[in-house]
């Protein structure tokens, strides 16, 4: 009930002012469990992609959606408990990440639609980094839901990291075709296993999306370009 407000109160609003365009709805299913895996490029894919759907998806979202002071905070928290996403704490090692994937679980156990960014954070410059493997295949395994493909286009361009007022601009987002892993169901533990599922379906998200794919972890390219700032800045000091 509360989901269905939050939709009609923001989702309705979101499309009628930015007008995102939609390829391959029919490949959601009316009914039953499915993985949404899509790239992340910004903080509004979480608004965006739930806004075009019919059916609830449930997303994990990082702690800090719902821990962030101000204003702005504040409404970031009652939106996504107001759409049941679920918090994760990043910084909490295996067991956050153990809580995250039993999580999904259950959602998919109900029947349900889980979203989840196989990235684990926003791209820092729009080209697609390799998947972590530990929560999408694992989920996949475990639930032998369906792995449906999404990709974002042009919500960086939107909402960059750091900026408040979005601008105003017509999104994309495409979906794929489902993938179905239920041929390697009951091998979670084996990580060669679960690295395959992932590039697989990092790669489905590649050809929709039409990225620039990188073979490192997207937190890994955060933490360079972080010290290359930091060495540059010293440099001119």
């Amino acid at each position: 009930m509360i989901y269905g407000a939050v939709k009609v109160s923001i989702g309705g609003p979101l499309k009628l002012a930015f007008r995102p365009w939609v390829e391959g709805l029919e490949n959601i299913p009316a009914e039953g469990p499915a993985i949404l895996a899509s790239n992340h490029l910004s903080f509004s894919d979480s608004f965006f992609l739930p806004a075009v759907l019919d059916r609830k998806v449930t997303f994990i979202a990082k702690a800090e959606y719902f821990t962030s002071p101000g204003v702005k905070g504040k409404l970031t928290a009652a939106f996504f408990k107001g759409v049941g996403q679920l918090p994760v704490d990043r910084s909490g090692g295996r067991g956050a990440g153990e809580a995250a994937i039993q999580s999904g679980i259950k959602v998919l156990e109900r029947g349900e639609l889980f979203g989840i960014y196989p990235e684990g954070t926003r791209s820092p410059d729009g080209r697609l980094y390799r998947g972590k493997p530990g929560g999408l295949a694992r989920v996949a395994l475990a639930s032998g839901a369906p792995v449906i493909p999404v990709a974002m286009i042009d919500t960086e361009k939107i909402q960059p990291p750091g900026k408040v007022v979005p601008k105003l601009m017509r999104p994309g987002i495409r979906i794929g075709k489902p993938l179905d892993f239920t041929r390697y169901q009951g091998m979670e533990g084996d990580r060669f296993i679960l690295r395959s599922v992932t590039d697989e379906v990092m790669y489905e998200i590649m050809k929709l999306s039409g990225q620039e794919y990188v073979d490192i972890y997207a937190t890994a390219a955060k933490r360079q370009i972080a010290e290359a700032a930091k060495a540059s800045s010293t440099a001119e000091g």
